[in-house]
């Protein structure tokens, strides 16, 4: 609503009110001409509006849904029943105050993000820090944030920053970021003033393109909303039946104004804007930008669900996966070694290693006489010896190579990932395998989704089938189509369209095309790209994909309030309708009870503001989700020396094979067997209420009873076997209780990370 129209309305408000309380009191005081035609001037400016109202949405050809409360302050003015028309036109100017309001609430968090954009920024010239306009900062100017002070464009850290980046993720969490990461513009400095370098200008940034994207949503005006004007197709035939019904029974005129009173249709006007915003408001503050109504009619409304695959159902970027080592050579040596050298390249698989050895407080060495080759690898010197990294052909051209490594070539290329080959003075020393792992709430977003009624999740990309199809399997999609081109995706959407409404998932530039024909286009990620962004009808500022079931979840929740309000409200006016032609409930007081249903379908209207997440949101908080991971990570090197020890047995001599073994069982009791009794004993038992019913944990401790039973037969073979070592079939047992102690431990730290990252939501 425009500020013209909020001071109208306000000035209607006032003169009804003042005229009608002026005409009361005159009207105590024996002064009845002169209260009637305070009445008269009170009710005359509400007709006028109305009139404007109805005859410019009759110009846009919408239904003129006012015509109701036209009509019945029209006629009450031509009974000469003053009052009454005082009275009506007081409570609709009155409601419409309410709505403002109730507006005005729901979208509180909307335009928290338009009245908190910073407008200047800190930056260093001549020597100086100087504060300048916003829009003058470019990409690679020096700045800084002060405490409490907002980031004023996307960047890169030079220094240590805390930052609160609720405003962006709906998460009150202070989060410490290090030296070299991104960060956001629309974040506070929650610590001590930092620096960083801009990477984008002001337009290009993070906080302006949401800026423009709520901007936009506060302008559309939502299908949902035109649902009054749908239902006063039937609503108001019926009301001016039953009103000229009336007159014709009985010939009293005032049972049909009586009718018309109570048939005003504040619950079409009022509840469905309400309820709409009030949607799109709690999807804000949970990070999920909805750019219109229609947009969030439409999501509620969707069965059929496609998914990019880089990116959206997996983290769009290379990570760790394994480390491949000789015999001699620790997982911890062929790491620092490739993570020292690959600091001097910008390419993102240096990035990714040099985020391993970080994650995996690896100390890295400065590199020196570093020469890339561009495709293909690195070389250089780390603490005095030649290194090199890259690729198969690469590494082999500078070093010899070992003999697992062609295995190693087989099992990433039937993978999808990719391989960083470590060679140290002319020696082969070990490989690190590299993927764009499935995200860890991929799976159980997929399973909700299908609980909210999206009958197909189908993923969509361009990769090879047989990558495509196993991380399809991993996920739970019901289709994969693979070997996609852009021109191909939207060939498969449009298709889909006919089946029923369809939602389109991505996050990247050749994404945008498929979101822009899909019913809803929805982009991961406020850092995505600014294509998919711009082409999105939902935007999830929170790189999260379970904020997608919370986006339908809310979208439907919503509707249905909308729906319950209009029906509710409707049926309230029609036996109030039928209450006053048969003369029980004269206008006056119609008008009051009117009033009494604007406040009820109002009232449930804003619950779509209360509209429940997921029901295991926020339960641990992020610092201890990440503690939880980095234990994992500390795990990871044990898991390979089980593998490593039961691929070897076979070639152990009897004394070998005993002395292997005792160091296993010493490395389980040292390190698997103390973390596994800790989950048991301080983590599961504080979420056994965050995840509700008696035992929800049972089967998690179950696993952990089976991994002890599993050691502990483990240390009884070691113990008995013979001084010769075991023949061939008690060897296959060592073996076969190996592997599968190593399956069942990877299995249940995958199930835990699935579990801590749902109830951690972290952003």
């Amino acid at each position: 609503m425009s500020p013209v129209s909020r001071i109208v309305d306000f000035a209607l408000l006032f003169v009804s009110t003042a005229t009608l309380v002026a005409g009361l009191t005159l009207a105590m005081t024996g002064m009845g001409t002169l209260a009637r035609a305070m009445w008269l001037a009170g009710a005359t400016p509400v007709l006028l509006a109305l009139t404007v109202s109805i005859a410019r949405a009759m110009i846009r050809r919408e239904s003129g849904i006012d015509i109701l409360a036209w009509l019945a302050i029209g006629l009450a003015l031509a009974l000469g029943e003053y009052l009454a028309a005082a009275v009506i036109g007081l409570m609709l100017v009155s409601g419409r105050a309410l709505e403002q309001y109730a507006q005005s609430r729901a979208q509180r968090e909307m335009t928290a993000l338009l009245d908190r954009a910073p407008h200047h920024a800190m930056r260093f010239e001549n020597g100086a820090w100087r504060q300048v306009v916003l829009d003058v900062v470019s990409p690679g100017d020096r700045l800084l944030v002060r405490s409490g002070e907002f980031v004023p464009v996307d960047g890169v850290l030079t220094a240590e920053a805390e930052l609160d980046e609720s405003m962006l993720t709906g998460e009150p969490v202070v989060r410490r970021r290090l030296p070299g990461e991104s960060v956001c513009s629309g974040v506070v400095n929650a610590g001590a003033p930092f620096e960083m370098v801009a990477s984008a200008s002001a337009g290009g940034s993070t906080l302006a393109g949401i800026v423009r994207m709520v901007q936009s949503a506060r302008q559309e005006r939502s299908p949902a909303a035109r649902l009054a004007d749908r239902y006063a197709g039937f609503f108001v035939p019926l009301t001016l039946l039953i009103a000229g019904g009336s007159w014709m029974v009985t010939g009293h005129v005032g049972r049909a104004l009586a009718v018309l009173v109570v048939a005003t249709p504040c619950p079409l006007i009022l509840a469905v804007p309400v309820a709409i915003v009030s949607g799109m408001s709690r999807c804000a503050r949970r990070g999920i930008l909805v750019k219109g109504g229609g947009a969030l009619e439409r999501l509620a409304q969707a069965s059929i669900l496609f998914f990019d695959k880089t990116g959206t159902l997996t983290g769009g970027r290379a990570r760790l996966v394994a480390i491949e080592s000789a015999p001699e050579v620790t997982q911890h040596t062929v790491l620092r070694f490739a993570a020292s050298l690959a600091q001097a390249s910008g390419h993102v698989i240096s990035e990714a290693l040099t985020i391993a050895a970080r994650e995996r407080h690896v100390s890295l060495s400065q590199p020196l006489s570093v020469h890339e080759s561009p495709g293909a690898g690195l070389t250089g010197q780390v603490d005095g010896r030649a290194v090199v990294i890259g690729s198969f052909a690469h590494v082999t051209a500078h070093a010899t190579a070992a003999p697992w490594s062609e295995t190693l070539l087989r099992r990433v290329s039937s993978e999808g990932g990719a391989s960083v080959f470590v060679g140290v003075d002319g020696v082969m020393i070990g490989a690190i395998q590299l993927a764009d792992q499935v995200r860890l709430e991929t799976p159980r977003a997929l399973r909700l989704l299908r609980r909210e009624g999206i009958r197909r999740l189908v993923m969509l990309t361009g990769d090879r089938r047989d990558v495509a199809e196993t991380v399809g399997t991993l996920v739970g999609v019901t289709e994969v189509r693979a070997e996609q081109t852009p021109k191909d995706k939207l060939a498969v959407i449009q298709a889909a369209r006919r089946e029923g409404v369809v939602i389109m998932v991505g996050d990247g530039i050749n994404d945008a095309p498929a979101l822009a024909v899909a019913d809803v286009g929805v982009a991961m990620g406020a850092r995505g790209a600014a294509a998919a962004s711009e082409a999105a009808d939902i935007v999830l500022l929170i790189d999260r994909l379970d904020r997608l079931v919370e986006a339908v979840r809310i979208a439907r929740r919503t509707r249905r309030i909308a729906l319950e309000s209009v029906v509710a409200g409707m049926a309230l006016s029609i036996v109030a309708m039928v209450i006053a032609a048969c003369g029980f409930l004269p206008p006056i007081a119609g008008a009051v009870f009117q009033e009494i249903i604007d406040v009820a379908v109002i009232v449930n209207a804003l619950r779509a503001l209360r509209i429940r997440s997921t029901s295991m949101a926020g339960g641990l908080a992020p610092v201890d989700v990440d503690r939880l991971d980095a234990e994992h990570v500390r795990l990871s090197p044990v898991l390979k020396q089980i593998r490593d020890l039961a691929d070897r047995l076979p070639d152990l001599s009897g004394a070998a094979l005993r002395t292997s073994l005792a160091d296993m069982n010493a490395t389980l009791a040292r390190s698997l067997v103390p973390h596994e009794r800790s989950d048991d004993v301080d983590i599961y038992p504080r979420l056994v209420p965050l995840l509700g019913g008696e035992d929800p944990l049972a089967a998690m401790s179950g696993a952990h009873r089976e991994i002890f039973r599993m050691i502990r037969l483990l240390e009884q073979m070691t113990v008995d076997l013979p001084a010769d070592g075991p023949d061939p079939a008690g060897l296959r047992e060592v073996q076969r209780l190996l592997y599968g102690l190593e399956a069942i431990v990877r299995l249940h730290c995958a199930q835990e990370e699935e579990l801590f990252h749902a109830l951690g939501m972290e952003g």
